[in-house]
């Protein structure tokens, strides 16, 4: 999705000193609503992660939930739009959505799949719905690239459903592991530095799960369904709501009557962050260069 072109000012954020890792388990630290925003060519969604509320949780730069049953909400779809720096992670819980870029690749995103794309120097990309009618649900997350790979050749990873495994860590739970490992399963992603853990999480009514996350690492707790309750001790999260986590090495989940939410957890890069539109780079210099290079069909 585009986050589209608009004039400066640039944002320029400093990293923040590493903090001293944490034993024991997690607490929310921090928890709220997502934003009605919308992108592309009208695209209505809620923008939970790249709002004032929470402007980003390194790595991560943007989470973006979209869901209607109104093709009208939809159906314009993100059209040609560029990308530099980071990376796009399209999670599909309904619908079709086709992918095209300017290299030639395609390919089609449908219920339970997942395109964890590196745009990294640079890549122009289309993301449009292929229905007229129905649910169309997912997420998108924007995860940042460290410093060194941020002009890296392009990739995509499309994982179909059927080639994300499901763990069953405890009682009434299921989880689809995307990226990192839960319960001894990994998931099919391959990512770099900032190690991230990606799982989709399903707490039938009376469950609960402890999450082994290392120590360190920025995590977060989406509801998408139902309510839950995060941390020690559990703090009530209803659909809709992030929850930010306290350091440590565990988080405990449990729902009285049933839910489903994404954990999401990663390793900070501790880099600046210079973000305007669709480019994520680490000085307005670098931002000014692929303004130049993407007006100049460089990318």
């Amino acid at each position: 999705m585009t986050d589209a072109l608009q004039p400066p000012p640039l944002r320029v954020a400093r990293p923040a000193a590493p903090a001293a890792s944490a034993e024991g388990p997690r607490r929310v630290a921090w928890s709220g609503r997502g934003m009605a925003a919308s992108d592309g060519a009208g695209v209505k969604l809620t923008r939970v992660i790249g709002q004032p509320a929470l402007a980003d949780l390194d790595p991560f730069l943007m989470l973006d939930e979209f869901g209607s049953d109104d093709p009208t909400a939809y159906i314009a779809g993100f059209p040609d739009h560029p990308h530099r720096g980071f990376e796009t992670v399209t999670y599909m819980l309904a619908g079709r959505m086709r992918h095209r870029d300017n290299k030639g690749n395609e390919g089609l995103l449908t219920a339970g799949s997942v395109q964890w794309m590196t745009a990294g120097r640079g890549i122009v990309h289309s993301e449009m719905p292929e229905q007229e009618e129905g649910l169309m649900q997912g997420f998108q997350l924007w995860l940042n690239l460290p410093a060194k790979d941020k002009m890296t050749a392009p990739r995509y990873q499309d994982i179909a459903p059927e080639a994300i495994p499901v763990a069953q860590p405890a009682p009434g739970v299921s989880v689809k592991v995307i990226a990192g490992e839960l319960g001894g399963v990994r998931g099919p992603v391959e990512a770099g530095a900032t190690e991230p853990l990606y799982v989709d999480i399903r707490l039938e009514p009376g469950a609960s799960l402890d999450v082994p996350l290392t120590s360190g690492h920025n995590a977060f707790v989406y509801v998408y369904e139902g309510a839950a309750e995060a941390g020690e001790p559990g703090q009530a999260l209803e659909r809709g709501r992030i929850a930010v986590l306290s350091d440590g090495t565990s988080v405990r989940l449990a729902s009285k009557d049933g839910a489903r939410l994404i954990l999401v957890a990663g390793k900070p890069l501790r880099e600046p962050v210079a973000k305007y539109g669709p480019f994520v780079m680490n000085t307005t210099d670098e931002l000014r260069q692929a303004f130049a290079d993407y007006q100049a069909g460089l990318f």
